[in-house]
């Protein structure tokens, strides 16, 4: 029998560090080749990391909570399989990166390292067991992940239909029951009119109806706490300081009559096509912010500093960025050549976005090659702001709190929805005319969302 050292990968983001978050096994346990051991937080996402050998767990040579270098030791695997002695996973015999290990003589291989991707876990889903009956809730039966999600989305489990083969919960039974139950303020609450981004569900109708809540004083009263800056937050401060201090940045904003928005969204929700989607004002603004990138390209544009000097690029598709806050910190995902989607997928897209940040899974590759972000603070009760732009792009649009004031219609104060369209901009990509048309555009189209038939 010979013992195997598993040495922190990097997972195809140029990772240098990582934290350990929790391990998925104890010294004893017996695991099997892409068996989830243990789950990591990089700069940029939660992954989880597959056994690259078959055997029983020696000794956890980190503790959660660590923070750990690429190509150090975490955990020893004692396995059965003929070797002439300890192996470290990522190196032959010969010192050449291995692209798989195999599991006892099995051939099973290891998806994910030395391919210079992503850690990809293709752990079995084994059937609900008589002990995980006896954990779910009232009688319910559900795995601890979809516990969890249910938790975070505020889900009673024993008010969800099971649509699993053996009876149980599933992910998406959670999810669609969220739905019905309008949990997410942001979606299901006209006035707020924009993706939530946080995980905590909330009742009240508004930010500002609802006192804030005092954090619980330390255990032993010291009169502060020292936070470590690591992971996303230590990603997230970087970038924003870089961005910041390297882009000059220069903001607008106006006033918007979004009635006719919120009159749409009313009516794609009672569509039949759109019967299985949330549906919320962040579709309009969606297509709004497309549509006027069409109009002024260089908002989709970035500066690019080269060798011989810098330079402009400027993009032909666009990579759209939505700013969520997690447990984890702000996460930037996008979706992917958005301006070739139709209506129901943009909306689609959203939603799978939006339930993926919550659920802490957003991954490095769905943050990559933004072109343009939006962000919400209407969450918050705020009508405006002066976000900073994502690094490596030129603008970002923020969309405040939609609530109904009084406006002047034809000569005649009445109720509208109004909602306030703000964006920072890169002066050295964007002139004034530009991004105040930019802005302007996309105003237009809350406004009056039938121009998108043009």
């Amino acid at each position: 029998m010979s013992t195997q050292t598993f040495v922190l990968p990097d997972v195809g983001e140029g990772l240098t560090e990582a934290e350990i978050v929790s391990w998925h096994v104890a010294p004893g346990d017996t695991v099997a080749v892409n068996d989830v051991l243990v789950e990591i937080e990089t700069a940029k996402s939660l992954v989880e990391l597959p056994s690259p050998f078959a055997g029983t767990v020696g000794e956890l040579l980190v503790g959660e909570g660590d923070t750990v270098n690429v190509g150090a030791a975490i955990i020893t695997i004692a396995s059965a399989a003929d070797a002439s002695g300890p192996a470290t996973v990522g190196q032959t015999e010969h010192g050449a990166p291995a692209e798989a290990a195999a599991s006892e003589g099995d051939g099973a291989v290891l998806v994910g390292y030395g391919t210079g991707g992503p850690v990809q876990s293709r752990r079995r889903k084994p059937a609900v067991t008589a002990q995980e009956r006896v954990e779910s809730s009232v009688g319910v039966v559900a795995k601890p992940p979809i516990r969890k999600l249910a938790r975070d989305l505020g889900v009673d489990l024993a008010a969800v239909v099971p649509t699993g083969p053996a009876g149980e919960v599933t992910r998406e039974d959670v999810v669609k029951q969220a739905s019905q139950a309008s949990v997410f303020r942001n979606i299901e609450t006209p006035e707020w009119g924009a993706v939530r981004e946080e995980t905590i569900p909330v009742a009240a109708p508004a930010a500002a109806s609802a006192p804030p809540r005092d954090p619980a004083p330390p255990a032993d009263d010291a009169r502060e706490e020292t936070i470590a800056v690591k992971g996303v937050r230590k990603a997230v401060a970087s970038g924003m300081v870089q961005s910041a201090y390297t882009a000059p940045h220069v903001s607008v904003w106006t006033d918007v009559d979004a009635t006719r928005t919120m009159e749409l969204v009313k009516r794609l929700k009672a569509s039949p096509d759109f019967a299985d989607i949330r549906i919320s004002p962040l579709l309009i603004m969606a297509r709004a912010v497309i549509w006027a990138v069409r109009r002024t390209p260089m908002v989709n544009a970035a500066w690019i500093d080269a060798d011989g000097g810098a330079e402009i690029r400027v993009r032909r598709y666009v990579n759209l960025g939505i700013a969520a806050a997690t447990p984890r910190g702000l996460l930037v995902p996008n979706i992917k050549d958005a301006q070739d989607l139709s209506m129901r997928d943009l909306a689609r897209s959203l939603e799978k976005l939006t339930i993926t940040a919550r659920e802490g899974k957003t991954t490095p590759a769905d943050q990559q090659q933004g072109t343009i972000t939006i962000t919400n603070i209407g969450v918050f009760g705020m009508d405006a702001g002066t976000p900073i732009i994502n690094p490596g792009e030129s603008g970002i649009i923020a969309l405040g709190t939609i609530r109904q004031k009084p406006w002047v219609v034809d000569g005649e104060v009445r109720p509208r929805w109004v909602t306030t369209v703000a964006g920072s901009f890169d002066h050295r990509v964007i002139d004034g005319d530009g991004m105040s048309r930019f802005i302007a555009d996309v105003a237009s189209i809350l406004e009056e969302p039938a121009l998108l038939l043009d």
